[in-house]
């Protein structure tokens, strides 16, 4: 067992970053780019040293963790690249206009700026993508943010190896010593919390403990953003159109999505509303009951599932259509609303339920009983449903986060318009991603310049633009001088 960050040893992470945090802040994008680059070519390159401790601490299959190494470093190298264009500072600029009604207007200048350290809780799923190298750590170190890591303890020496080589890749690219670090233990985790040199807060877990720690980021004598995905149900909604259409393809499709990676995906659709009479019953039954037994990530992780799973099992009006490798229980839209808060609890793992609805009255209902959520699916037919689907699709927007279109909700891709958060209690930030180019936005803050002279300005700021960065000026984007 990996022993606990001693209270030192924190000290001196919790110096290093804030040490760290002014050269790193006043790095040219470019060469914060160039740091990050170096990381991403050092994970891909200890991929096979790496890839063996992950499938021995977290029992993923190998295909599996080398596609979480390629998109960890996929990431790293987009949010490079991004900074080299410009567009992760966000610099708009206003020349000074003395004509301006009613008033003359002054200089202006924005820009993003970082927020100093930020603390990283990494997740049990995804021991690559949502950990040390993961999508906070690329985001903030992207916004010029010192990184110290809270390693999850269901891959601890994983942890460690990949943050040494992080750490290494940075140091010899030039990166400051400290910009980035790892600590282990709950109570160190919340220690660091605590402390004042500490400016942010990523998040990827369960609720209660994602509450507990955002009630002490937003309590301590200077609250700090805390940026905590909780949990997600990812209901799919179907129309009788959509079942008539390629019924078959929806069974096989969502027991595929539901049961991917042992059902430990935060996206899992943990429920799907079908028509009374949709006539899928033998298909979902038989494509559940084919199945395999894998092994969840750790006994903690296992534990949790066989409670939920037992607790489910036994509420009123739930029944078990299939079980074995993964679970399919099936029920009705009014039993779910006269059981509402029994049935809509997440269970996190292979298990999702079945809801027959009997009339479009009934799946309106089932749609507005949801709280935030990461995702939610609607399966339907563009031309018979169009009327049908004007009506759900706002009431899906206000409960989720990424509306899909005949789609699965598991997996998330990496890119400039994803956005992976949602509606408490998916999340605690709504307004912001942790996937995608606009994660970064989580540990910024903009800063106007006034009447401030050209010589003294951010690099990014001045005149003439020496980066060549993405810039809008006086309302329009450029990449060139600023001609006053």
């Amino acid at each position: 067992m990996t022993p606990d960050t001693t209270p030192a040893e924190l000290e001196q992470a919790l110096t290093d970053a804030a040490d760290a945090a002014e050269p790193l802040a006043a790095s040219e994008p470019a060469v914060r780019a160039g740091w990050i680059r170096a990381a991403a070519d050092a994970l891909d390159a200890a991929a096979d040293e790496l890839v063996p401790i992950a499938m021995r601490e977290s029992s993923l299959p190998e295909p599996r963790l080398r596609g979480e190494v390629a998109r960890s470093s996929g990431q790293l190298r987009m949010f490079a690249d991004v900074l080299e264009e410009g567009s992760l500072l966000e610099v708009i600029i206003d020349t000074a206009d003395p004509q301006a009604k009613p008033v003359p207007r002054p200089d202006l200048r924005r820009v993003l700026v970082p927020l100093g350290p930020v603390l990283v809780f990494a997740a049990s799923n995804f021991p690559f993508a949502f950990s040390v190298c993961g999508g906070d750590t690329a985001s903030a170190l992207a916004a010029g943010c010192p990184v110290i890591v809270k390693a999850h303890p269901g891959h601890p020496d994983l942890s460690v190896r990949t943050a040494e080589v992080m750490i290494e890749a940075l140091r010899a690219a030039g990166a400051p010593d400290g910009t980035l670090g790892l600590i282990q233990g709950y109570d160190v985790g919340v220690t660091a919390l605590k402390d004042p040199r500490i400016t942010a807060a990523g998040f990827t877990g369960s609720v209660p403990a994602g509450k507990a720690l955002h009630e002490i980021a937003v309590t301590r004598p200077e609250p700090i953003p805390f940026y905590g995905e909780l949990g997600s149900l990812n209901p799919v909604f179907v129309t009788q159109a959509a079942v008539d259409a390629r019924g078959n393809e929806i069974a096989s499709g969502y027991v595929g999505s539901f049961t991917l990676g042992v059902g430990q995906f935060c996206t899992k659709p943990g429920l799907i509303f079908l028509p009374a009479g949709h006539g899928l019953d033998d298909q979902l039954i038989e494509a559940t009951g084919a199945v395999a037994e894998a092994k969840m990530l750790n006994d903690r992780i296992a534990e949790g599932f066989s409670s939920g799973l037992d607790r489910l099992r036994k509420v009123d009006g739930v029944r078990v259509l299939s079980d074995g490798g993964a679970t399919l229980l099936g029920t009705t839209a009014t039993e779910l609303l006269a059981r509402r808060e029994e049935i809509l609890e997440e269970c996190f793992g292979p298990v999702s339920i079945v809801v027959e609805y009997s009339s479009t009255d009934e799946l309106r209902a089932a749609v507005e009983a949801f709280e935030g959520n990461l995702t939610a699916t609607l399966h339907a037919e563009e031309g018979s449903d169009a009327e049908l689907a004007r009506e759900l699709l706002p009431l899906l927007t206000a409960r989720a986060g990424r509306v899909l279109w005949n789609g699965w909700p598991t997996g998330v891709a990496v890119s400039w318009a994803q956005h992976h958060g949602g509606p408490f209690p998916s999340t605690v930030g709504s307004i912001h991603t942790s996937v995608g180019v606009t994660a970064a936005r989580r540990f910024q803050r903009p800063v106007a310049y006034q009447d401030t002279p050209d010589t003294v300005l951010p690099a990014v700021l001045r005149d003439a633009n020496p980066a060549g960065i993405s810039r809008r000026v006086n309302g329009t984007v450029t990449t060139g001088e600023v001609s006053r």
